[in-house]
Formats: C-alpha cells, sequence, structure tokens
C-alpha cells in the first residue's frame, strides 16, 4: 500500500524538474478548496504584494501569525531564498513584520532541498493563524493498487514523515479501504477516531467528519492523492487539518476546469510547459545529449543505452504515434532551448509513426533553425527506406545509422567532442 503512497506523492509533486503528472495547489489553495467542503483548517488568506501582506494582517484581528512563502516544494521552512534570506517559514508580531518578510520572499526564488540548485519562484505568501496542536495525526486518501480501489490512510504520529513512521512501526498505520459509491461510512469514521486516540466525543466527531469529506472531495474533484500532515487536535479541544497537499488527474481537465484554472504555470519547467501545448510528452533532465523518440519504451530504453556508451541524456521526449513534421520541428525548438544540449540522438521505430514524416520534420527543423550541433538520426519501419532517401538528397549534416549501439554510441562521442 505505501507502494501507491510513494507513487502518489511522485505524480502529484511540481517540485522535481518532470513534466506535470497532475496538478498540484499551492497551500492557501488547497485551504481554499478544503473549506470549499466544510473541512476545518486554520484561516489563510494569501497575499502577493509586501503592501497586501500588511494590509492582511492589519485585517486579521490577531497580532501572532505565520508567513508562508507559496511555492511548491517541501522542506520550505528551512529553506532559504535566493537574495539570501533563510526561511519560507516565519511567526510575525505585527503589520509591519509581515511587509518586511513578505518584501523578502515575493520575486526571490526558494531553494530547498526538494526544488534543486535552482530553486522556484515566490509569487505570493500565505498569512495564517498560528494555532497550538495538542497532538498531530496524519490522515490521506488515494488509491492504493492492492485492494483496487480508494483507501483512507491514518496514524496518530503525524507531523513526521509517515513512511519512516510505517518502516519503524507498520502497527502506527490504520488502512481502511473505502466503497467507491457509497464513500466512507460515518460509523466507520468515528470508529477510525476513536482508534487514533481523539480525546472526547466532540473531537472524535469533528475527525470522523473530516475523514468522511475528505473522501467526498476526493471523488468529487478527481484527485489522485488527498494528503493532510498534520491534521491536528488543538489544545482547546477542536480538530484542524494544518498542512495539506492536494493532486488532481490531469486526464479529469475537461471536467474539473474550477480546479485547473488554478494550476500555476511559473513552478513548472518552461520547456515542459511549452511541449504540453505542443502534446509532446517531455522531461527535462541534467545530461547533454537531446533525445526524441516514439514511443514511452523506446525512449527509455534509447536513455538506457546513451548512459551503458558512457552518455548523459538531456531529456525524455516522445513525440508520440501522431506526430507531425510540425510538432518534430517544435520538438527541436525545445530541445535546442538548452544550452547543455551538445548533440541530437533521434531514434524512431515506425509502426504508427512514419519514418518519412520524421525525416521531413528533420528536414524542416534543421534548415529553418539553423542546427550547428551534431544530428545522429536512426529510422527503422514504415517508409523507412523513404526517410533514408529524404535525409540523403537533403545534402545537410545528419548521420544516419540503422544500428542503435552504433548510433548512440556516436551521439556520445560528439556531446564528448
Amino acid at each position: 500500500m505505501f507502494a501507491s503512497l510513494r507513487q502518489a506523492r511522485l505524480l502529484a509533486r511540481t517540485t522535481q524538474p518532470s513534466q506535470r503528472r497532475c496538478l498540484s495547489l499551492h497551500e492557501y489553495q488547497s485551504v481554499q478548496v478544503l473549506n470549499s467542503y466544510g473541512i476545518p483548517t486554520p484561516k489563510g488568506i494569501p497575499a502577493k504584494t509586501p503592501e497586501e501582506a500588511y494590509s492582511v494582517a492589519k485585517d486579521f484581528g490577531i497580532n501572532e501569525l505565520v508567513i508562508k512563502a507559496q511555492v511548491l516544494a517541501g522542506g520550505r521552512g528551512k529553506g532559504k531564498f535566493d537574495n539570501g534570506f533563510q526561511g519560507g517559514v516565519h511567526v510575525i508580531h505585527s503589520p509591519a513584520q509581515a511587509k518586511e518578510y513578505a518584501s523578502k520572499m515575493i520575486g526571490s526564488k526558494l531553494i530547498t532541498k526538494q526544488t534543486g540548485a535552482a530553486g522556484r519562484i515566490c509569487n505570493a505568501v500565505m498569512l495564517a493563524e498560528r494555532r497550538d496542536p495538542a497532538h498531530e495525526y496524519y490522515v490521506a486518501v488515494l488509491n492504493d493498487r492492492v485492494t483496487q480501489g480508494p483507501v483512507l490512510v491514518a496514524s496518530n504520529q503525524g507531523g513526521m514523515n509517515i513512511e519512516e513512521v510505517a518502516a519503524k512501526d507498520p502497527n502506527a498505520i490504520i488502512t481502511t479501504p473505502i466503497n467507491f459509491e457509497k464513500g466512507v461510512d460515518p460509523a466507520v469514521a468515528l470508529d477510525l477516531a476513536k482508534k487514533l486516540g481523539f480525546k472526547d466525543e466532540t473531537a472524535q466527531q469533528e475527525a470522523a467528519d473530516i475523514f468522511v469529506s475528505l473522501y467526498k472531495l476526493f471523488r468529487d474533484k478527481d484527485a489522485t492523492q488527498i494528503e493532510i500532515n498534520p491534521m491536528a487536535e488543538t489544545t482547546d479541544g477542536h480538530v484542524l487539518c494544518m498542512d495539506a497537499k492536494l493532486g488532481f488527474d490531469d486526464n479529469a481537465e475537461f471536467r474539473q476546469k474550477d480546479i485547473f484554472a488554478l494550476r500555476d504555470i511559473s513552478q513548472e519547467e518552461p520547456s515542459e510547459v511549452e511541449a504540453q501545448k505542443a502534446n509532446l510528452n517531455f522531461i527535462k533532465l541534467d545530461g547533454s545529449i537531446g533525445c526524441l523518440v516514439n514511443g514511452a519504451g523506446l525512449a527509455m530504453a534509447t536513455m538506457d543505452v546513451l548512459s551503458l556508451h558512457g552518455g548523459n541524456p538531456a531529456n525524455f521526449l516522445d513525440v508520440g504515434g501522431g506526430a507531425t513534421p510540425e510538432t518534430v520541428k517544435k520538438a527541436f525548438e525545445i530541445l535546442l532551448s538548452d544550452p547543455k544540449v551538445k548533440s541530437i540522438f533521434i531514434n524512431i521505430f515506425g509502426g504508427i509513426m512514419r519514418c518519412d514524416y520524421i525525416a521531413e520534420g528533420v528536414i524542416k527543423a534543421t534548415r529553418e533553425l539553423g542546427l550547428s550541433i551534431p544530428l545522429v538520426v536512426r529510422l527503422k519501419g514504415t517508409k523507412e527506406a523513404e526517410a533514408k532517401a529524404m535525409i540523403k538528397e537533403s545534402g545537410l549534416k545528419i548521420i544516419p545509422f540503422d544500428g542503435l549501439d552504433e548510433a548512440a554510441a556516436k551521439a556520445v562521442e560528439l556531446a564528448h567532442a
């Protein structure tokens, strides 16, 4: 089951350089979505300028607040901004302090253990009331491959890495299968709240209501993951969702337009955003060999062979079975936008895809983009002969190969030249 949790997290995160697999929301957006389902959270209000942060803090009604940088990355509290300011989460005691801290966060990049050295731009902060937890819990709703359905995962050891908890004390994790159609049974939810150790009847009922509502949100909004860590029983006896990670299936975008309108592309790799517009499956990597392949399996194999010969792929790029000369040209533009790319390796198996379409796109891109870096091409399958003839007649400096090993070795050699 925890393999499913790890997979859901990987899918939901945009904190690593990867193509958007499912939508992730900022914390303030997650709070708004949770609240729309009656799920209680500490009060939190976003601000997009230092002046707005001052006004929000002034109107909040309490002096002690928490200001949080809104960046899609974990480890914000221990992160560091590229301007030298330390920490993306701080306790503040006045509107002036809110303005001061916001001015150091907004417009700067926050670097955490998940962002890599480049960091991620902070375009907003959230000011939230400070609520003191008496005890912290963990709750998640996700799809489980073992039961082949949704499950509610809970633990009375929240506020920490749940996978470490599972490794050290598997009995601390309670997994409850959920009937997809009927949802979480209120009686089952109440029994779970009691097992977790919520102190009194009021807290138990509040926790049970949250469990029921979390699944309703999960199903209604086509979520891939809802993770509350921690869910806290506060010192005044109430139950609140203190922090949340919400992920949504991008295949459901057509019917979840309100959710997907919240997407923040400033948190994503620009080249991956461009690739998505062209319906290209693209993931940016750190190597020097640009790859253009059709089919995810062949793309993975191509990357492996390049690595075997001592090279490092600069990307994963699957043009799919419906690529046209225009999409091939767009793929080239994306590859060439990476200054690290020193050679390009095209590896096409023409099944559904026609090799001559790829050749036409390659020739067009080479001419129109003024390609100056070495280009190695391997074309096999449908319309292979015609494609090879087109490349030969073009007179362009395109290096053709029949064998995968030989082609990969040449691409690596040229990248290292």
